[in-house]
């Protein structure tokens, strides 16, 4: 069996990285993969949402927020971003050292426990930081194992993420299937497409109507909608249009 993932030091150690990332950084720099965004918005949205998902873990909430409201403590200017993101880091690994991950609690996905906040808060932490890296024409390492888990992560959550991500409710279809392949590891993928909802399918030796080979951090990025399917390092068959659909209607 695999290795267990320990993703609270992943967010540590993919904090860490993006810090030393933006730390000389121009603050108003472009992101190109957040549009409307400069590095600025991008670390404090990272740092708000770590602050957020924190809080959330502290309380064990057993039913949603009311409020997403936190306590920030934002500093006066830019430049002090990166210090105030590692803080928001340092908090959360404190709070996951107390924390039992398989402590039963509300979450907006499939898992309600713990843990599923710690790995939503790797990838959300993981994915900015390769935007910044982008933004700073830096080509983004992403390790292959948290990559696959990252893939697997953002597959079985999306069809619980119709709160803020409104385009799912579209991800319909008369039994209609797409294949996500690794290509560096193994790591196989069948989303179904049914007409009252889409979802993994555990029968991935099922033949389906489009499919993307690529290795395990590309497809984390393709399904981030950091990459396009048109680049050359994937591998793409079958049914172009139903491909258009997902892409269009799965943005996180």
């Amino acid at each position: 069996m695999p290795t267990p993932i320990d993703h609270a030091a992943a967010v540590a150690a993919e904090t860490a990285r993006f810090v030393t990332t933006v730390r000389a950084a121009d603050p108003d720099t472009p992101v190109p993969t957040c549009p409307g965004w400069t590095l600025s918005d991008l670390v404090r949205h990272t740092g708000s949402v770590q602050r957020w998902f924190t809080v959330l873990l502290r309380q064990k909430l057993q039913e949603p927020p009311r409020s997403r409201d936190v306590e920030l403590r934002l500093p006066p200017t830019p430049d002090g971003y990166p210090a105030w993101l590692a803080e928001a880091a340092a908090q959360a690994g404190a709070e996951f050292a107390v924390t039992d991950p398989d402590a039963p609690m509300w979450a907006w996905g499939a898992d309600q426990h713990a843990r599923f906040w710690e790995r939503r808060m790797l990838f959300e932490t993981l994915v900015h930081r390769v935007d910044a890296e982008l933004a700073l024409g830096l080509d983004p390492a992403v390790d292959p194992v948290l990559a696959a888990d990252g893939v697997s992560e953002f597959l079985t959550n999306l069809p619980f993420a119709a709160g803020f991500a409104p385009g799912t409710a579209a991800l319909r279809g008369a039994d209609r299937t797409i294949r996500f392949t690794r290509t560096d590891g193994d790591g196989d993928w069948l989303v179904r497409l049914r007409p009252d909802g889409f979802g993994l399918d555990r029968q991935t030796a099922a033949s389906a109507d489009a499919s993307v080979r690529g290795t395990a951090a590309d497809l984390l990025l393709l399904l981030y909608g950091r990459l396009d399917r048109s680049a050359d390092r994937f591998e793409v068959r079958g049914d172009d249009e139903l491909l258009a659909h997902w892409t269009a209607n799965s943005a996180f």
